[in-house]
């Protein structure tokens, strides 16, 4: 029996379609589309699960970014330290802020910023730090992080777009700095189409976001302006889809672990591939299930194979690194060769499909394709 199966898609149960049809005639009646009941339920739902005191819901998990840096007061004279395997949001919204990105390398192991590696790049400038939780893994170095911030008097910022319902010693994603930036992206664990949300513990940040995110007016209900702010709220109907997929985190994720599982006694002691393996204490919520292929397997001819038997993997995470890429390397006066963990893991990389709905015998099958094509490769070679 062979199968179809996609790197990742959104899952939207039927009832979950009917509820929101109601909601939806519910939202359109009110006449209240953006900034209404659906986003400060939101806001008040997603600070619940995730332990935190505020949320903040905006456009993107871009937004979501860009507000915090900007809620920082951050200057052209200060830097942040941000990884270099990270998407290109990381740093452009720290740019758009207008402050400098100092970018550093990874843990070989989690794919996550490497404290020792900060600690080479601090400076009198240095004024945040962004931790990116690649694929949902909060990894264990997150408290060095959180030292290293305290000790410098230094923001700890959390790129958590990937994030969603991670833990890491009971300790929910987007809590353990002074903020954390999620994405409602459709390929994420929730997924609406486009949004984001802030999380803080933070009355000083959650104002600025409220005011930044409204084009800076000092209230919904006001024109006067009293902050550099934008276009970036979040809509009822967002709101509400958002909402539903809300309630499903833990189901989503409980599933996600579960097909985790399957790949890792399939794949587990494969030769040509080894399947990331997840710290003690972290519970990921597998937005990616990441593995890397040994060195001398070609990545390109590995993803166009099992894909030729029905099985998509997903983009890596990340390549190229952000100082390999165009835009950046010229920017920052970047080159290959600076950042020796991440250019060796990230040209290794290979995403599993992976996906909330996905059933036990897709991931059988994906698996299976997966070795006979890496059995085909070493056997040529």
């Amino acid at each position: 029996m062979s199968f179809k199966v996609p790197s990742t898609k959104p899952y939207f149960p039927k009832e979950d379609v009917e509820e929101l049809k109601k909601h939806l005639e519910i939202i359109l009646g009110s006449g209240m589309l953006t900034l209404g009941e659906y986003t400060n339920k939101l806001e008040s739902e997603f600070s619940k699960i995730h332990g935190t005191k505020f949320s903040v819901a905006v456009s993107s998990g871009t937004s979501a970014l860009e507000i915090i840096f900007r809620a920082l007061g951050l200057t052209e004279d200060d830097e942040v330290i941000v990884p270099t395997n990270t998407f290109g949001a990381t740093v452009t919204s720290i740019i758009f802020a207008g402050a400098k990105p100092i970018i550093a390398d990874v843990e070989k192991d989690t794919l996550c910023l490497d404290p020792a590696s900060v600690r080479k790049k601090l400076s009198e400038r240095t004024k945040a730090i962004v931790t990116v939780h690649i694929g949902g893994l909060i990894a264990p170095s997150i408290n060095e992080l959180r030292e290293i911030a305290s000790d410098n008097n230094l923001f700890l910022v959390e790129d958590a777009a990937h994030a969603h319902g991670s833990s890491f010693n009971g300790r929910k994603a987007g809590s353990f700095g002074v903020a954390g930036a999620f994405s409602f992206y459709p390929t994420k664990v929730i997924a609406t189409s486009e949004g984001g949300i802030i999380t803080t513990g933070s009355e000083d940040i959650r104002g600025k976001a409220r005011i930044m995110r409204d084009q800076g007016k000092e209230n919904f209900s006001s024109n006067v302006i009293v902050e550099l702010g934008y276009n970036w709220r979040m809509n009822e109907v967002s709101a509400a889809i958002c909402l539903s997929q809300l309630a499903r985190l833990d189901e989503f994720v409980r599933n996600r672990n579960r097909i985790a599982r399957i790949y890792d006694e399939e794949l587990g002691g494969v030769e040509g591939i080894a399947p990331q393996v997840i710290p003690a204490g972290c519970v990921s919520n597998y937005y990616k299930y990441t593995a890397f292929l040994d060195k001398g397997i070609s990545r390109d001819a590995f993803k166009k194979a099992c894909r030729e038997r029905g099985v998509s993997l997903g983009g890596e995470v990340y390549w190229p690194p952000i100082h390999m890429q165009p835009i950046f390397s010229r920017l920052l006066n970047l080159k290959e060769g600076l950042f020796p963990n991440s250019e060796d893991v990230c040209r290794r990389i290979v995403s599993l499909p992976m996906y909330s709905n996905m059933r036990e015998e897709e991931a059988a099958y994906a698996a299976d394709v997966m070795k006979r094509v890496l059995r085909e490769m070493l056997q040529a070679s």
